[in-house]
């Protein structure tokens, strides 16, 4: 009875953060606004940005911020957070990974955080957010409260998430994207939008694969010993919360109330996350604890989870797997068809990791040998260098993002040398 209980209640916070979403802000800020005074009421001292969103964590950071909200094909509203460079600045977009947003671009801070890297660089950084997450919870005339709504995974979003940022883009700078940076699941959509959508990767100069989550055949993570019960917890996620994994909202407030009464528990927590996705102690801040789990995890159907785990089990990266009826009626075949890889011809830079429980380097060099044109295949140089390390480790800046900077402008020189050529060749 407790557990249905808590079940109802589950779906009573999932129908208003389905209403704060798509009304106004104020019930939300309301609500981070109590949390935090439930807080204070144990006297924690908390950091100051743990209940700021991505625009005003990036303003307090001293840079300007625009947001832009993009229609996909399909009708899904998407958030675009913008650093602004100058005139003759390159566009460059961050993609986040699964259960992420654009917070966590920016949650080390200036100076770290690879957003306010690259606009200290001179760039003009754009942060996406994919459907259904905090930014991106919105459609033209679907509820979240819908299943329907959350009748998607990362094949949909490489079909219209990306194409719809990619081409606003493009189209407001009236130039190409010099390079599309994705973490994890950013970097699945980005293949399967190059595989599927080749005119829109055509826009693209450069991609920087980081943890690359395709081949996900050797996973390490605990998580796997829940793939026998894809079934029943797919079910449950259908009765109690319209096909959303979980209610993100509502679980970040439980994951607050339980991670920030102590340092003990803080720690326990810390834990617990290395143990899902590899131990680092090293490069995790626990000061950034807080402001963490304002953004962390946020909204993700339970399609996309189940699509991971049928690409993990049958170690072929192809299309969501209906079942043999459903996929003849899709896709006029038994099987669901692989994506052809074939179509990708942006040149890629991978980053990986040793200590990564959820991409193996197996896995990575498996994809490397598949892939037609990558131009750095690079293992982080720290032994216990995990899956988000990539966004929030203390020396992500030093191990990660110097080399993608050099390998940035190595790129951007050499297009501009061939420009020249083409010109001088013309005269």
């Amino acid at each position: 009875m407790k557990l249905i209980g808590l079940m109802y209640l589950l779906s009573f916070c999932n129908y208003l953060s389905a209403a704060t979403i798509n009304g106004t802000d104020e019930i939300s800020m309301l609500i981070r606004r109590i949390i935090w005074t439930d807080w204070n009421q144990f006297d924690i001292e908390l950091n100051p940005d743990s209940i700021l969103d991505t625009p005003e964590m990036v303003r307090k950071a001293g840079y300007p911020v625009e947001s832009h909200v993009v229609m996909t094909e399909d009708g899904y509203f998407l958030t675009l957070h913008r650093i602004p460079g100058g005139n003759d600045s390159l566009p460059v977009l961050l993609q986040h990974g699964g259960l992420c947003s654009s917070a966590d671009w920016v949650v080390l801070g200036k100076g770290k955080a690879f957003a306010y890297l690259l606009a200290d660089q001179g760039y003009d950084v754009w942060l996406g957010n994919f459907r259904g997450n905090t930014y991106s919870k919105a459609h033209i005339f679907l509820s979240p409260l819908n299943s329907t709504f959350w009748n998607f995974s990362f094949h949909e979003m490489g079909i219209y998430d990306l194409p719809a940022m990619i081409t606003f883009i493009t189209n407001m700078r009236s130039q190409p994207l010099h390079t599309y940076i994705g973490h994890s699941m950013g970097t699945t959509s980005f293949f399967i939008m190059a595989s599927e959508r080749s005119k829109i990767a055509q826009m693209v100069q450069m991609m920087v694969g980081l943890a690359p989550a395709v081949l996900v055949n050797h996973l390490q993570s605990p998580l796997q010993y829940l793939f026998p019960f894809k079934s029943e917890i797919k079910r449950v996620m259908q009765l109690f919360f319209h096909d959303e994994f979980f209610q993100s909202d509502f679980v970040r407030f439980l994951l607050k109330k339980i991670c920030l009464q102590n340092i003990s528990l803080e720690e326990i927590c810390s834990n617990f996350m290395f143990m899902i996705w590899g131990d680092d102690r090293e490069q995790f801040n626990n000061t950034l604890l807080p402001v963490i789990l304002n953004h962390f995890p946020t909204s993700v159907s339970a399609k996309t989870l189940l699509h991971y785990v049928q690409i993990a089990e049958s170690d072929k990266f192809r299309k969501f797997d209906y079942g043999r009826v459903k996929n003849l009626l899709i896709y006029n075949s038994m099987n669901p068809p692989y994506y052809d890889l074939s179509n990708i011809t942006v040149p890629i830079a991978l980053s990986y990791a040793d200590n990564d429980w959820f991409i193996s380097i197996e896995d990575v060099k498996r994809w490397y040998h598949l892939l037609p044109n990558v131009v750095d295949m690079y293992e982080v140089p720290w032994s216990k260098f995990n899956h988000m390390d990539f966004i929030w480790g203390k020396d992500a800046s030093k191990l990660v993002y110097d080399r993608i900077l050099k390998i940035m402008r190595s790129e951007n020189s050499k297009r501009v040398h061939q420009w020249n050529n083409i010109v001088s060749n013309q005269n």
